[in-house]
């Protein structure tokens, strides 16, 4: 099942084929923080901003979750090729 970055009952990303995958572009995308745990959680972990949520979902009629992976990944390695320039 795909998972999506939600707010409230609104869908804000692309669905991707796992959680892993969203979480990843949540953090690169600066959504994410490092919160201090508190009791007995291990330190630090992470934790989604202004309420967002990562939710398994329904991919949108014609979307492909795979793809929307590749081509965040490609997009990634296109933007690392011109800082290294």
């Amino acid at each position: 099942m795909p998972y999506a970055l939600f707010c409230d009952d609104a869908k804000l990303s692309k669905s991707y084929p796992t959680e892993a995958d969203v979480w990843k572009l949540a953090t690169e995308s600066g959504l994410v923080t490092d919160v201090e745990a508190k009791n007995s959680k291990p330190t630090p972990r992470r934790v989604l901003d202004n309420d967002y949520e990562i939710r398994p979902c329904q991919a949108e009629p014609g979307e492909c979750p795979e793809k929307n992976e590749r081509d965040a990944q490609a997009e990634k390695d296109f933007q690392l090729a011109l800082k290294g320039r």
